[in-house]
């Protein structure tokens, strides 16, 4: 049994890179993860099945500056804010990061740009930063689309049934 366990975890082994050699280097991870596997996601999950397909690549902008280009694809199981049920969610989502130091990254955050930038780091954990855009591309209350969702379909139910004061409309006319 402790063998079966060993094995899955080295089977799901985190992604560890240096960001700045991964960029300068033109680099890439095309990889799939276990949507349980991202901690911070699992309570905004109906349930953790699934997995998602990323591609993280690194390279250079025009201007020169090392960059890391995410693209996140698939589907997890989101819970809708109104029926508290689940709902599948498409995940499609893409990303520029601009590797920076402190001081740049300081004053990036003074600047209109195109895409965000983050630290860059010798030992950058590569689930926690698709964790992050991940969380940050979801919406605030996922909900269902109109008529799809089961709060609806409590609605309609109520709207069929008499209403019990009706009586007492009947014996305010008499």
């Amino acid at each position: 049994m402790l063998r079966k366990i060993y094995h899955a975890r080295l089977m799901y082994a985190r992604p560890i890179i240096d960001s700045l050699d991964f960029a300068e280097n033109g680099k890439q991870i095309d990889a799939k993860v276990p949507v349980a596997e991202l901690s911070r996601l699992q309570e905004l999950l109906d349930n953790p099945q699934g997995s998602l397909h990323y591609i993280l690549q690194g390279g250079q902008d025009d201007q020169g500056r090392f960059v890391l280009d995410i693209s996140i694809n698939g589907s997890c199981q989101l819970r809708c804010q109104r029926c508290l049920k689940g709902m599948d969610y498409a995940v499609q989502h893409d990303a520029r990061l601009l590797l920076c130091d402190q001081a740049s990254l300081d004053a990036l955050d003074d600047q209109e740009e195109e895409f965000d930038g983050i630290l860059a780091d010798k030992n950058l954990d590569v689930l926690e930063l698709l964790e992050d855009e991940i969380l940050l591309s979801l919406p605030i209350a996922p909900m269902h689309d109109l008529g799809a969702c089961q709060a609806d379909e409590g609605e309609d139910k109520q709207k069929g049934k008499r209403n019990p004061f009706a009586v007492l409309e009947n014996l305010k006319r008499n």
